[in-house]
């Protein structure tokens, strides 16, 4: 596939992610985003060894979005850092069943630190053996007829944590049968796009917001739309 990037330097390479690309291997042993980058950089640079990439961040599968890479040792260990202390600011969009309360609110649960045996973070409003506290906010930009559309911001970095806790919630999210939905989309996609990366650059410490528009096949309005009229 061809690498959509969003933004390069010498320390740094920020790329589109589609739904159904791995970011790194997995026991499926299909093509990943970082083998994508790797011989993007190999070939652009005419590199003759391995490139250094340097994951500091993930996205599931299933969900689309912006990653960003390091490409240095030095911006890889200061990346790690903020994503590590919370200081990085995450913006995602979402398509979520029912209707969240009016204007936005903040979702507080607890969250496993691994998922169970089918791969599901447990999540639960009260504390538990192993339990991490996880925290967002999210605001609702418009609701049709038993659908929502939202912005979140995840203040905490677990697993799966905007899937669990809008489950959690009552409001799993569009296609994420795993969690709940009564609803797939194709390809096992889920609506979930990673929309802004915001971070200190790890080398001066500029501000850098890193952006990857909606999908072409993005299903808001489009789902919303045809489910009222069915």
């Amino acid at each position: 596939m061809k690498l959509e990037v969003l933004y390069e330097d010498n320390h740094l390479l920020a790329v589109y992610k589609p739904a159904g690309l791995l970011v790194q291997g997995d026991r499926s042993g299909d093509e990943t985003l970082l083998d994508v980058a790797g011989s993007y950089l190999k070939q652009k640079y005419a590199k003759p060894g391995n490139v250094y990439l340097g994951l500091v961040h993930r996205l599931d599968r299933n969900v689309s979005g912006v990653v960003l890479l390091a490409t240095t040792s030095k911006a890889a260990g200061r990346l790690s850092v903020q994503f590590r202390d919370g200081t990085v600011d995450k913006v995602y969009r979402a398509v979520v069943e029912g209707r969240p309360p009016a204007g936005g609110d903040q979702l507080r649960s607890w969250l496993a630190a691994k998922g169970d045996s089918r791969g599901v973070t447990r999540a639960e409003q009260e504390v538990f053996p192993g339990a991490r506290e996880s925290l967002l906010g999210y605001n609702v930009i418009e609701s049709q007829g038993g659908w929502s559309l939202v912005e979140v911001r995840p203040v905490t970095g677990r697993r799966h944590q905007i899937r669990a806790q809008f489950a959690l919630a009552g409001h799993p999210l569009l296609g994420d049968v795993k969690y709940g939905s009564q609803r797939r989309l194709a390809d096992h996609r889920i609506a979930l796009h990673a929309l802004n990366l915001t971070v200190s650059h790890p080398v001066g410490g500029k501000t850098l917001t890193l952006t990857a528009p909606l999908p072409e096949d993005w299903p808001w309005p489009v789902f919303a739309e045809k489910e009222r009229t069915s």
